[in-house]
């Protein structure tokens, strides 16, 4: 446990807190990056606690929301939180969701009260949401409350200067074994389908912002600074992986 909180800069909460959780969530973010990686290298995700505590800490790699959610579970019932697995399905842009399993959040209660937390979903809410229907959870570039349709919630999402809501993913608090998602992980290492088979992902929170790294340019906001650096070759993308992301993938 000391290894993983070294690993994402944090110290041990003062128990199971709303305030020990927010800080926790907001330090993994920064410092894990999102990533598929692996799904590229054609080096297989399995899902086995031990092995992505090992990726994730050891190594100091990321991963996608079974690999991460499933590491940050493990960490937070360490410390003593009281943690469930959920189902969720990504909203498609084309309309409708995604299939059975097709994402990994947690649901996190503390005296009495029941926080959406996930450190996997990529660009999204830095700090954990209450399970409370149309609460405003205000963050830096965006807004996020939660939608009740039974019998699922809909986590949406407007930016500063918009009503204009649309949802991010939907779930229920049905609680799940980490068994159930190795359908949805074999579908999105393998489906030409999945946007992870289809294109590279690699992005990381940053205090103020948000720094993702493509196959071509590094990609940097910063409060409303937007800034793109176009990489010149292969070389100097293992070079900007390493330098924004902490990923040496020439030592995996």
């Amino acid at each position: 446990m000391q290894d993983y909180l070294a690993r994402i800069g944090a110290q041990p909460p003062k128990g199971p807190t709303r305030e020990g959780l927010r800080e926790l969530h907001a330090a993994h973010l920064r410092a894990v990056p999102f990533e598929n990686l692996d799904i590229h290298l054609r080096v297989p995700i399995v899902l086995e606690r031990d092995r992505i505590l090992k990726k994730v800490v050891a190594d100091r790699r990321g991963g996608f929301c079974y690999e991460l959610n499933t590491a940050f579970h493990w960490l937070l019932v360490e410390l003593g939180f009281r943690v469930t697995l959920l189902s969720a399905e990504v909203a498609r842009p084309e309309g409708g969701f995604g299939i059975p399993f097709d994402h990994m959040t947690l649901l996190v209660e503390i005296d009495g009260d029941a926080c959406l937390a996930d450190v996997g979903f990529g660009d999204s809410f830095l700090h954990p949401l209450r399970l409370v229907e149309g609460e405003v959870h205000e963050e830096t570039e965006y807004r996020y409350r939660l939608t009740r349709y039974e019998p699922y919630w809909h986590l949406e999402r407007a930016s500063h200067d918009s009503d204009d809501y649309g949802a991010q993913y939907r779930f229920t608090t049905a609680p799940r074994l980490l068994a159930d998602y190795r359908g949805g992980c074999e579908y999105h290492q393998k489906s030409p389908d999945s946007t992870f088979t289809q294109k590279v992902v690699a992005t990381r929170a940053l205090e103020d912002g948000r720094v993702t790294v493509t196959r071509d340019r590094v990609i940097l906001r910063q409060g409303n600074h937007r800034s793109e650096t176009p990489l010149a070759d292969e070389k100097a993308w293992y070079e900007a992986l390493a330098r924004h992301l902490g990923i040496h993938l020439e030592t995996v």
